[in-house]
């Protein structure tokens, strides 16, 4: 993806992220992007909806496998505004997800290169590409901002 291409899908991550955080979610989302078109998205949930599963890359490929009408991802690039940790990451390769592209890192509970590096594990079935991308700052900001206002 073009690198403006990335900074539009990413800017629509943060701004789910923004909507989570006005919720009283912590901050993140993701928009899941098939052929240069977004297909899911979603936001942190797990207060709202009451289910520990409910992150941003979840509830955002629940709704792309029920918008396609299929479990299976190929092709596709999820945009999150912080690195997935492991459940999420699990979910990617069984979705098989294309390729990650996330803000912000996660130096607690990150798994894709912060604590873990569960994507470059070759035992899996399926490769998931992976790369930090654009809105590092500002989203790192949003996430420090929200944690900050509830200290």
């Amino acid at each position: 993806m073009a690198v403006d291409r990335d900074s539009e899908f990413m800017g629509r991550a943060l701004a789910l992220a923004e909507a989570a955080a006005e919720a009283g979610e912590v901050p993140i989302g993701a928009v899941l992007v098939s052929d240069g078109t977004i297909v899911g998205e979603g936001a942190n949930g797990v207060i709202a909806r009451c289910d520990p599963t409910a992150h941003a890359e979840i509830t955002t490929l629940r709704a792309a496998g029920q918008r396609l009408g299929n479990y299976r991802l190929p092709g596709s690039v999820l945009y999150v505004t912080l690195e997935p940790c492991t459940m999420c990451v699990g979910a990617l390769v069984h979705a098989r997800v294309a390729e990650l592209v996330f803000a912000a890192l996660e130096p607690r509970a990150g798994a894709v290169c912060s604590t873990a590096r569960l994507l470059d594990a070759t035992h899996y079935n399926h490769r998931v590409s992976w790369r930090q991308g654009p809105l590092a700052e500002e989203s790192g900001e949003l996430l420090r901002g929200f944690f900050r206002a509830r200290r």
